[in-house]
């Protein structure tokens, strides 16, 4: 019998605290540029390298919350590989889940090898710069947990005001390798209250809580707040344009000090078009710790205890202290869960695929 169907490639598949990413080792198509930032830049919709995320991140291969990464070439000798990271609307500059997933599959792959010390360093190209994961391995050398050591992340704006359905919020902007903007969710009740089209879920006449039944209203409210700052000056990166924009809104509900002195919020990143992360988000908790060392909320040592809408959590703290931000630390687990090899049937007309939202 003749083959009709076509390998296009193979991918590991792991979650980090939930949130899925799809690893594809070796691409099959070329993906041009000297570095990761350049790669992303000329991954336009057209290119290759953009057909073959279509293909891996739209239904039914895929769903419209999938995030995956090809691994390319590092930018130079000083790190082990990079990445192109992938969502279903295009390439991102960060992702601190998957950096948490890339230093667990490099170890459990043997790509690098695990230190007898029990901890091994990782170090991957990404396009807002060069970031580590340090992989905590057990006595037989499998991951039990890792840190991602990001970028020097650092609070942009705050207090900015966005109009919404639910009447203007006050947002800050913070940069962890894309710049998100955080909205305290308690303050959602008050505008609501004041706005006669609180249509967006109800989130007045429900609870102004991150929670799972408020999902659908902080999509909507997500997007709003992102549409609202597209153009503000604040969002322009002060060195790279290709870094400029809002990239996210994180959803933050505080808890306050638990008996450890430890800090205990929980958020939600409604990022790219309504995309919903269901970690806590590692690009997203090292812009918020930056967010909040530079408020005097988090001092140095302090650790945030970060937890997802779906319970998962994240710890995180101050590496290290910059001339204008500092460098996060974000610990949490990374597993594998899955190696698939995709195929296309010449028959199939759902090649791409599609996406519902």
């Amino acid at each position: 019998m003749t083959e009709t169907v076509t390998t296009i490639c193979t991918s590991v598949d792991f979650h980090t605290a939930g949130e899925p990413f799809r690893i594809v080792a070796e691409p099959p198509v070329e993906i041009p540029g000297r570095s990761v930032a350049q790669r992303r830049e000329l991954a336009v919709p057209g290119s290759a390298a953009d057909d073959l995320r279509r293909l891996l991140c739209f239904e039914p291969r895929g769903h419209a919350d999938m995030y995956g990464g090809f691994i390319t070439e590092p930018d130079d000798d000083g790190a082990d590989f990079g990445v192109l990271f992938w969502h279903k609307d295009g390439f991102s500059t960060a992702c601190g889940h998957g950096t948490m997933a890339l230093g667990a599959w490099a170890v459990s792959a043997g790509i690098v090898a695990v230190d007898p010390s029990g901890t091994t360093e990782v170090t991957i190209d990404v396009p807002s710069g060069r970031v580590r994961a340090q992989v905590h391995t057990d006595a037989e050398g499998r991951a039990t947990s890792v840190d991602f050591v990001n970028v020097p992340s650092r609070l942009v704006a705050s207090g900015l005001t966005v109009d919404t359905s639910l009447g203007p919020v006050t947002v800050d902007l913070a940069w962890g390798g894309a710049i998100y903007a955080l909205v305290d969710v308690a303050q959602l009740g008050a505008a609501a209250g004041s706005s006669q089209a609180a249509e967006v879920g109800r989130l007045g006449e429900v609870s102004c809580e991150v929670v799972p039944e408020n999902l659908t209203a902080l999509i909507a409210l997500g997007r709003e707040a992102k549409a609202g700052l597209a153009d503000h000056p604040d969002t322009v990166h002060p060195e790279d344009d290709r870094l400029s924009g809002v990239y996210g809104t994180i959803f933050v509900d505080r808890f306050g000090t638990l008996p450890s002195g430890e800090l205990h919020q929980r958020n939600v990143t409604v990022f790219a078009d309504g995309q919903v992360d269901r970690s806590p988000c590692g690009s997203g908790t090292a812009a918020r710790v930056a967010a909040l060392h530079a408020a005097g909320e988090l001092s140095a040592g302090q650790t945030l205890v970060h937890e997802s809408i779906v319970g998962t959590t994240f710890r995180a703290k101050v590496h290290e202290e910059t001339a204008d931000g500092v460098i996060p630390v974000v610990t949490g687990g990374a597993h594998r869960v899955a190696t698939s090899t995709f195929e296309v049937d010449p028959l199939d007309d759902l090649v791409p695929g599609f996406v519902l939202r």
